[in-house]
């Protein structure tokens, strides 16, 4: 467990700590729509938005300030496979084995299996606790602790910060309440897809010279290892079924004839996947932002409509 007195204390030896985790992140869900728990930011017709927030320290009794949650969206003939990933707590996943089988049935990069072993593959996103300094379309969550969605863009900008590429700069902890920094959230719509480049962190400060507005912040993050319990993910057998129905794996679906060519190779390559006569289904894949943090919801609607 980690009190406040001890958050304050070994704040300095938590960036090395932490600056390991957010490397393991780099290298290697559910719509949050409705839960009032997370923070959106809002954009205005053309797309533009901006707030100022600040990434809070890992929970009491979490040693991280930040989850990683991997999720599939895409499209076959049977409809829309929105799900996480079991690779997030990781377990075996449906998914990421039937890429696999796609990715090995040819060495041509450019063959219609590898295609969509590409548009089917996982996409990342995070989960951390923050505080609102300034939100311009919503002033009354100014103040207030959230939990927020953000992508690998994001993600980089925190590591970045932590470990900067020259030498006269000096590693800054994000998280950290007394010599973190706030984060200018600047949104646009950039060749029809939200883009987080403008957006960057100010000076580090302190989030206020009163510990005890501090401590009052801190009691109100939310858990992150909660997202990562098992019975927040579906079981590998209903995974499984739902990707036979989405790509006609189950017989639900009609035939593509234009891919019947690909029959064959798909019984022989996959049999354990029981593809009787169906062939690799064509994938559509919607895009979303160029952050992904907004990308669910959106398979979600398409696939509600």
């Amino acid at each position: 467990m980690v009190d406040f007195a001890s958050l304050k204390k070994n704040r300095g030896s938590a960036l090395e700590a932490l600056t390991k985790e957010l490397n393991k992140a780099s290298t290697t869900t559910q719509s949050n729509s409705k839960d009032d728990r997370f923070w959106t930011p809002e954009v205005d017709k053309a797309g533009n938005g901006s707030a100022i927030i600040r990434f809070l320290p890992a929970p009491n009794g979490e040693d991280v300030p930040f989850v990683r949650i991997w999720d599939h969206g895409f499209q076959g003939p049977g409809g829309w496979y929105i799900e996480k990933s079991l690779t997030t707590i990781g377990k075996n996943d449906p998914v990421a084995e039937f890429n696999s089988t796609l990715w090995n049935v040819s060495t041509d990069d450019n063959s219609p299996t590898r295609k969509q072993a590409r548009d089917q593959k996982r996409r990342l996103s995070f989960v951390s606790n923050i505080y609102v300094v300034k939100d311009p379309a919503n002033p009354a969550n100014d103040g207030k602790v959230f939990l927020y969605k953000y992508g690998k863009k994001i993600f980089d900008k925190l590591n970045d910060l932590m470990n900067p590429q020259f030498d006269d700069e000096k590693p800054v902890n994000p998280f950290d309440l007394w010599e973190g920094s706030n984060f200018r959230l600047r949104i646009r719509k950039f060749e029809g897809y939200r883009n987080y480049d403008k957006s960057e962190f100010e000076k580090p400060s302190a989030l206020s010279d009163d510990d005890s507005v501090l401590e009052s912040v801190y009691s109100k993050e939310y858990s992150l290892q909660g997202f990562l319990q098992p019975s927040e993910f579906k079981t590998y057998d209903e995974l499984k079924a739902r990707l036979h129905k989405v790509l006609g794996l189950d017989g639900s679906a009609t035939k593509s004839t234009s891919r019947a060519e690909d029959d064959e190779i798909w019984k022989e390559e996959a049999p354990k996947f029981k593809a009787k006569e169906a062939a690799p289904a064509r994938v559509a894949v919607a895009a979303a932002d160029d952050d992904d943090e907004d990308g669910l919801d959106f398979f979600k609607k398409l696939a509600e409509d």
